[in-house]
């Protein structure tokens, strides 16, 4: 494309500030170096995920301040630095922040979808100093490696997986995090048995993706759990038998749900990101064999049960991009998408453009929402 080589000047979404409005900027996002490919996200689509809010205006961590955030998104590639061998100019990719280089200890075990090239979430000096996009002479932090609420952004070849083509990007992107995250807990790291019961606490994109995960692996019974009701329509379309809202009760729902299945469910999932929920989710599975995972994302607190809880035979475990490795997983949910095996426009509610980011996450914080997707071409 003309402008390989070239520093490309365009307009991202710019966190200056911790807990403030972002404000839309003219970036400066440079040349992809080694094993680097620079991504066009413009005319494409990025999702808005709960990470990007959790971060934004939760994170006590405020050294990662100015940052692009958006992780979950589609583009093109427009052009690659030197020593890329897997992407050319042209392929329609979707940026990881679950690396996956195919040749470290990690890589090669079928135990773990971790890459010790992953930095999950560890942000310091040399974060910035990786950065290729900048404002006003600043570097701004490259949210998990890839900062889509740009309308280019450059990240590492092993970042990167490569789709079909045929896939609209303005759907797929919400496979980049939210789809996989719970849809995997379910189908790979419960692995959900056909007939078993399962709870879901948490409705937004990832506990919507573990739901019709649950249904996929042929679950009998899937129990729906938020304290909006309004999102108890879509978890039944996706596969929900039952919906609860805990605060239609008096009780622990933890309780609630132990009666409803006499004696706790098989398999349960928090989706949210409460550590108080952890627990409920927990203490909701059957002594014996339930299987509790954990799926939502928190470092500003530390989970906690009673150990007779785990020593009367449940697990507890967790998940991050539910247990997909990150090019290979990613390939095959668009495939599976685009055999109709995989159901992705129901968890897109709004279509947004960039300038309007700030829009979607009110309706985040508000919860009157699944995935808005913001459309990155810019409309006068």
């Amino acid at each position: 494309m003309a402008t390989a080589g070239q520093v490309i000047r365009c307009k991202a979404a710019v966190a200056w500030e911790f807990n403030q409005p972002l404000v839309i900027e003219e970036v400066e996002v440079a040349p992809p170096q080694e094993k680097e490919i620079r991504i066009k996200v413009r005319i494409v689509a990025t999702g808005v995920c709960q990470s990007d809010l959790y971060f934004l205006c939760k994170c006590l961590n405020q050294t990662m301040f100015p940052a692009v955030f958006g992780h979950e998104a589609a583009g093109v590639v427009e052009s690659i630095g030197p020593g890329v061998t897997e992407f050319q100019p042209g392929d329609t990719v979707i940026p990881l922040f679950m690396p996956q280089c195919r040749e470290c200890r990690l890589c090669k075990s079928p135990k773990t979808n971790l890459c010790v090239n992953g930095s999950a979430g560890r942000i310091d000096e040399r974060s910035f100093e990786r950065s290729r996009i900048s404002c006003r002479g600043r570097k701004l932090l490259q949210f998990l490696g890839t900062s889509s609420f740009s309308e280019f952004t450059v990240v590492k070849e092993i970042s990167v997986a490569k789709i079909d083509p045929a896939a609209p990007l303005h759907k797929v992107c919400l496979i980049g995090c939210a789809i996989c995250t719970g849809y995997g807990a379910a189908v790979n790291t419960a692995k959900v048995e056909a007939g078993s019961s399962c709870a879901v606490f948490g409705l937004g994109a990832v506990g919507l993706a573990a739901v019709m995960g649950c249904r996929a692996a042929a679950a009998s019974r899937i129990i729906a759990v938020d304290i909006n009701p309004e999102k108890f329509e879509k978890a039944k379309v996706l596969g929900a038998t039952d919906v609860v809202n805990p605060n239609d009760h008096s009780r622990p729902i933890q309780q609630v749900i132990q009666e409803m299945t006499s004696g706790g469910v098989d398999f349960s999932f928090e989706c949210i990101g409460n550590v108080e929920v952890m627990r409920s989710a927990l203490e909701s599975c059957a002594a014996g064999w339930g299987v509790s995972v954990i799926a939502g994302w928190t470092d500003m607190q530390n989970f906690s049960a009673p150990p007779i809880q785990l020593m009367t035979g449940r697990k507890w475990t967790g998940t991050l991009f539910g247990g997909f490795k990150g090019k290979d997983g990613v390939a095959q949910m668009v495939r599976a998408y685009l055999d109709r095996k995989l159901m992705v426009d129901e968890f897109i509610t709004h279509n947004l453009r960039l300038d309007q980011v700030n829009e979607a996450v009110e309706l985040m914080k508000n919860g009157r929402w699944c995935d808005p997707k913001l459309r990155c071409s810019l409309h006068d």
